[in-house]
């Protein structure tokens, strides 16, 4: 299996308020970058995506793919690749975990394996950039508040 890339940041809000901004998938064009469409394909019996259809666009990786998601408990999601055009596997994980003054400690975890062949240095390059933008739009979209 291929390495992975992982990297965390603090959120200035509480575990459940990160939870929600990364359950909305309809919303993730609006602030991850990297993905230009998002369809809940599936939900489970909580109301929470299943499966999820996403149109991916980071540069070197453009694909149009469906993840598989598994929720544990309130503060932790992973997701596994279903299919693809272009990805042998995006695996991934949000994890949550309070910090101090309410805040929020998420770390995200990534491994992209691609079909066709890509220097390693060069996925690890991929993954650290979808990592730290998704990171970084997620800071923002959740200390920005609320959004109808």
């Amino acid at each position: 299996m291929a390495e992975h890339t992982s990297s965390s940041i603090t959120i200035e809000a509480a575990p459940a308020d990160v939870m929600d901004v990364i359950a909305d998938f309809a919303r993730y064009p609006d602030w991850t970058g990297e993905v230009k469409e998002a369809e809940v394909l599936a939900t489970d019996d909580h109301g929470r995506a299943e499966k999820v259809r996403l149109v991916l666009d980071a540069g070197a990786i453009k694909d149009d793919h469906t993840l598989a998601y598994s929720w544990t408990g309130d503060n932790e999601v992973s997701w596994t690749l279903v299919k693809s055009q272009m990805l042998r596997a995006l695996d991934g994980s949000y994890r949550l975990a309070p910090a101090a003054g309410g805040a929020t400690e998420v770390t995200y975890q990534l491994t992209v394996d691609v079909k066709i062949p890509m220097l390693g240095m060069i996925k690890r390059k991929a993954e650290k950039v979808i990592i730290d933008r998704a990171l970084a739009g997620l800071k923002k979209r959740v200390e920005s508040g609320p959004k109808g």
